[in-house]
């Protein structure tokens, strides 16, 4: 477990910022592993899922219960979208994040990256996957910057 635990930090301190693994993914994490493949598939914390790594890319896909700790105890994550406040239930309901809504966006965003996306006082509304990079979400009036994954909000 040692060496898994160590995996999944480094992936999440690569993914989001160092020092940010150690945190997010406590010596009490449960992996699950693929029963085909045999490798890491999620990580859970007392039978909640915090994140799920991605087969595709070797990357995490965080839960909504990842976001809101990254979100409330690890500020210097850099993997935050804000949105204006009237698009926020949509959001939060699981709609797209389009470029005119995003008032701020981490200036180290790529496309294709994990994306926390949070309201103007920061509380978190969703987690997904960038569709720009931040300098052309804040730049661009249309589009999607956000692909929403898992909204708060619960269906």
């Amino acid at each position: 477990m040692d060496n898994e635990l160590s995996k999944i930090i480094a992936i999440a301190d690569y993914q989001f910022g160092k020092n940010v693994g150690a945190k997010l993914f406590p010596e009490n994490v449960q992996t699950e592993h693929s029963p085909r493949t045999g490798r890491i598939r999620f990580i859970n914390l007392d039978g909640e899922r915090l994140a799920t790594l991605r087969p595709t890319d070797g990357l995490l896909s965080l839960s909504i219960k990842a976001a809101k700790f990254i979100a409330e105890n690890i500020s210097y994550a850099h993997c935050f979208v804000k949105v204006k406040n009237d698009v926020s239930k949509y959001i939060a309901a699981g709609g797209d994040v389009f470029a005119v809504h995003v008032i701020k966006a981490d200036s180290e965003i790529r496309a294709s990256d994990e994306i926390i996306v949070v309201d103007e006082q920061g509380t978190v509304l969703a987690v997904g996957k960038a569709m720009l990079s931040s300098a052309e979400m804040t730049a661009f009036k249309i589009g999607v910057a956000v692909k929403v994954r898992h909204g708060e909000e619960k269906s």
